[in-house]
């Protein structure tokens, strides 16, 4: 395994990692680590590092946001970012743009990932873990934490893609229809509308202000195929029933929600992805000690929001890290402390 300076600049460096799944099939993903020296010049004194965070990425996305990475440095922890197998940095012609038959088959790309994490920790004992997910990436990041009890310390889900717009009678009538598409054609692509709205919303070539590689994070959303989506389905199921996660988990959405097939002002100032409301009932079902925060004018990713916006985002994460991540899982004191 070999670290390069990486396309976000020289603070930036990333890996390719190579894993199979329990189907055998070998899947590229690529590791992204931030390195902030400048933070310690002229100190005169090491960084002190309180633990780690690992980031998932959205679907049809790729980790770009330095502000995020920043920002956990600022506070204390090393921070990791997963490209994950057919999206961003593993992206080429031979690949299914965003394609998974299985949620589960990011397990051990995650895993190998966290192995990096832990490996990296110079320190005497290994630091306290925090995993991350955007969207879909959330979905995937409860599941994982779900499956691997105690490999991760903390759960924080941004805009986390827990349910279908409407209710579980919607996802249920969703999955009794793509369910035969997806056991015999399940790369077959479903002819759904495309918007392009939150794309629009965040990028700088449109209405936003974040500089994207459209290479890596195209306009329109990658082709919904039908095995993909009933993957995404039964993980949306698995939440239903709820999965019992004994972390803290912090969940932060946007206030509201703006829909429709016409752009509309509003979606500058609102989740123009999910159904906000339908996701805050779905959180309580994630665990025992979960943490709502809904923040106003937030967009799909609340920290790509207007600056006022991801401002008062960034200010509810700080709070929350610390409550929970500077006092140790569930409020206990960390070693050493009186």
């Amino acid at each position: 395994m070999e670290w390069a300076t990486d396309i976000l600049g020289a603070d930036f460096q990333s890996c390719t990692i190579e894993t199979s799944g329990a189907d055998g099939t070998m899947r590229r993903a690529t590791v992204v680590r931030y390195r902030p020296d400048s933070l310690a010049a002229g100190t005169g004194k090491p960084r002190t590092v309180h633990g780690a965070v690992l980031f998932l990425h959205g679907w049809s996305d790729y980790f770009f946001n330095k502000d995020l990475a920043r920002f956990w440095a600022r506070m204390g922890y090393e921070f990791y970012a997963l490209d994950m197998h057919n999206h961003g940095r593993n992206l080429d012609e031979a690949t299914t743009g965003g394609y998974v038959a299985d949620l589960a088959d990011y397990d051990a790309e995650i895993t190998m990932a966290l192995d990096i994490i832990k490996a990296d920790h110079t320190g005497s004992e290994q630091p306290g873990i925090a995993l991350m997910g955007h969207s879909t990436g959330g979905l995937v990041a409860a599941l994982w934490a779900s499956r691997h009890p105690g490999s991760v310390q903390y759960l924080i889900l941004n805009s986390p893609w827990l349910e279908m717009h409407g209710n579980r009678f919607g996802r249920r009538a969703a999955q009794a229809m793509v369910t035969p598409l997806a056991r015999f054609r399940p790369e077959m692509v479903l002819r759904l509308p495309e918007r392009g709205f939150y794309f629009r919303s965040i990028s700088i070539t449109a209405e936003g202000e974040w500089p994207l590689d459209e290479r890596y994070r195209p306009p329109f959303a990658f082709p919904v195929r039908a095995g993909w989506l009933r993957a995404v389905l039964a993980g949306h199921a698995k939440v239903d029933r709820g999965l019992e996660l004994d972390i803290p988990v912090l969940v932060l959405t946007s206030a509201a929600s703006a829909n429709g097939m016409v752009w509309q002002e509003s979606m500058r100032r609102s989740d123009a992805v999910l159904d906000v409301d339908v996701i805050a009932a779905r959180v309580m079902a994630l665990g025992r000690s979960v943490t709502l925060e809904r923040v106003e004018g937030g967009l799909h990713d609340v920290f790509l929001s207007a600056p006022k916006v991801r401002e008062d985002a960034y200010a509810r994460l700080a709070r929350w890290i610390h409550g929970y991540m500077e006092t140790g899982p569930l409020g206990t004191q960390e070693k050493g402390d009186t």
